[in-house]
């Protein structure tokens, strides 16, 4: 499965990376031997960079130890040469790199039950020991001289900088490539959130070992490249502080982008050798990226994010003014937000959803049964024994006053609750003993309350990343038109927050569920977009054949999608059946109003005394 990039703007930024390739490419031929040396530093360091943006800023892994996989990748290349001096250049370079994998999936064990800072104490205590193991053993050759020697046309230092150069030409279109693939992506949704990313049915543990592998390799080619351009690497080039320094230059850089890796192998070559000319002591570099770095996380983007977002700002202004000077109406301030098409009222009502029941797929009668799931914390009861079912073709409210334990039904039905008691079947298999990401893949699809699409991707690369199949782009039309949903290629950084919620409605179907729990799926929705998701919520069962569950505090929505509905109050349930009744019911009417009573004192009174609940 591909996720298919947009076609807007791929011409223009591909025409400028090729003037920037040849440019680049051109550049030492008018260079003397010192700058052709140093050029082809930058070009090497920038493989460390780049392999920082691979864990940390795509995966959002903070790694400290790139340029521990930098050292192994050189011990490798200076053993091998040692004991195989005949081999080529490339097969030396090649063998380092994939020398420094395996110590990659290594360093990124802990990364699976570990996050955020947690993650960069262990990577540094990585790079800690890798530097101590240097220090003592030290690399192939070091002490007796033996350097590593650069045969046949690459001992000429000008093929030997194009060698380095093409090589990372090949890196960057293979991890431009691989972003284009759900690996790829699945590292950017576990940087968004894990859960969501689980709740994808994506494997959060492999999307951070193949990161971190990737990560492994690409700086393990940049040590191979940097022992076979200086024929000895001294231990000190891969310490944990210089791993500190690296890390600081990509993140203020932007190295997740490959021109952000590019500018950052540069700054680390060319910093040093400006302060060597001006007679200022070295660590100021260090001090001056660190206070880059600061600014960078302040503003939350490094150079490179910053210049392309303000590219993307220049297109979007061009392309406003452009549609204003040919319509002849001022540039709208927003991008329009495609509607769904009415529904007559009367398909909505609970007694015609019934009727046109008959008419969806056929599936099992209950899509998913919960029986007496009981969640403890401690001594607190979360939920106590709930039990309810959501037949294939319904709509089922969950409603329940704040601190209900809606939540926590959701996140026990989906997965994330693994310690509770209980029984959650789907379609009559139980999936009790499984993980989120295994129920996903089995049929039990979720929204969030927050939102957690992929900002970086666009709206139909996230429809395919949650369906984990082939998915049409008339297929992906269709269900961004069922929901209300913005264009497929908008980016979903461009959408505001009410709208990334249809995205996710769409994504959930995308993945063809057997059932959908859809949290909060209208907040941040304006009255009129809701009205008509909700109609197109009712619609689901029908037209995609799977059951919903639908969180929701809006009482109206409920009514207008559901047909039936569960309340919840301190973990129980005081009330199930259909919509209308359980709005009457006494305990639920006490349940949100505290028993009290309305005008006149007639109970939550209505119209001739009906009892409503407002919420």
């Amino acid at each position: 499965m591909r996720l298919v990039s947009p076609p807007g703007a791929v011409g223009r930024s591909t025409a400028v990376a090729m003037v920037a390739v040849v440019a680049v490419t051109l550049l030492p031929l008018g260079l003397t031997s010192y700058w052709l040396f140093l050029a082809t530093s930058g070009v090497i360091a920038a493989f460390t960079a780049l392999s920082i943006g691979v864990v940390s800023g795509r995966a959002g892994l903070i790694s400290l130890c790139q340029l521990s996989f930098a050292a192994i990748g050189a011990w490798a290349v200076a053993w091998l040469s040692m004991h195989h001096p005949d081999l080529p250049v490339l097969v030396l370079v090649l063998a380092g790199g994939a020398a420094a994998v395996p110590f990659g999936l290594l360093a990124g064990l802990p990364a699976l039950r570990l996050r955020g800072v947690n993650i960069a104490i262990v990577t540094l205590g990585c790079a800690s020991v890798v530097d101590t193991l240097l220090n003592r053993y030290g690399i192939p050759g070091v002490d007796d001289g033996i350097i590593v020697t650069r045969s046949g046309v690459f001992g000429d230092d000008l093929y030997y900088f194009w060698l380095c150069w093409g090589l990372l030409l090949a890196v960057v279109v293979g991890l431009a490539l691989l972003g284009a693939r759900p690996t790829g992506a699945a590292w950017l949704a576990v940087r968004r959130s894990e859960r969501s990313a689980a709740a994808m049915g994506l494997s959060v543990p492999r999307a951070k070992l193949t990161a971190f592998a990737a990560a492994a390799f690409v700086a393990g080619l940049g040590g191979a490249l940097l022992v076979v351009q200086l024929g000895l690497a001294a231990n000190q080039s891969f310490g944990s502080f210089p791993s500190l320094v690296a890390f600081t230059v990509a993140v203020m850089f932007g190295a997740r982008f490959p021109e952000g890796a590019m500018f950052a192998g540069a700054a680390t070559v060319l910093m040093p050798e400006l302060l060597r000319r001006v007679d200022v002591p070295a660590d100021v570099g260090s001090m001056l990226f660190a206070v880059g770095t600061v600014f960078a996380l302040r503003q939350g983007s490094g150079v490179a994010e910053a210049l392309r977002a303000r590219a993307s700002r220049r297109r979007a202004d061009a392309a406003l003014g452009r549609s204003a000077a040919i319509s002849g109406e001022p540039a709208p301030v927003a991008l329009p937000v495609a509607v769904p098409v009415a529904v007559p009222v009367e398909a909505t009502r609970p007694g015609a959803r019934r009727a046109a029941a008959g008419s969806a797929r056929p599936g099992p009668a209950d899509a998913l049964e919960v029986r007496d799931l009981t969640v403890r914390y401690g001594s607190v009861v979360a939920l106590d024994a709930v039990s309810f079912t959501v037949p294939a073709d319904r709509v089922i409210g969950l409603i329940g006053p704040n601190g209900a334990g809606k939540s926590t039904l959701v996140d026990a039905v989906s997965g994330f609750l693994p310690g509770h008691t209980g029984d959650v079947r789907l379609g009559g298999r139980s999936v009790t003993g499984l993980s989120a990401a295994k129920r996903a893949r089995t049929g039990i699809r979720r929204t969030f309350q927050q939102g957690l699409a992929v900002p970086e991707l666009t709206v139909g690369q996230y429809l395919r990343l949650a369906a984990g199949r082939a998915l049409p782009r008339a297929e992906v039309r269709a269900l961004l038109e069922f929901v209300g949903g913005p264009p497929s290629d908008l980016v979903i950084a461009d959408i505001d927050v009410g709208t990334r919620r249809l995205v996710d409605v769409a994504a959930g179907l995308a993945a063809r569920p057997r059932v959908l729990l859809l949290d909060e799926p209208a907040a941040g929705l304006p009255a009129d977009t809701s009205e008509l998701l909700a109609a197109r919520i009712a619609e689901i069962p029908v037209r995609f054949g799977c059951g919903v569950l639908l969180i929701e505090h809006d009482m109206t929505m409920v009514q207008a999608a559901c047909s039936d509905a569960v309340v919840l109050d301190f973990g129980k349930v005081i009330a199930a059946g259909p919509v209308e009744e359980v709005l009457a019911h006494a305990d639920v009417v006490s349940a949100y109003l505290g028993g009290q009573q309305l005008g006149g004192g007639a109970e939550a009174g209505g119209p001739g005394g009906q009892q409503v609940v407002a919420v």
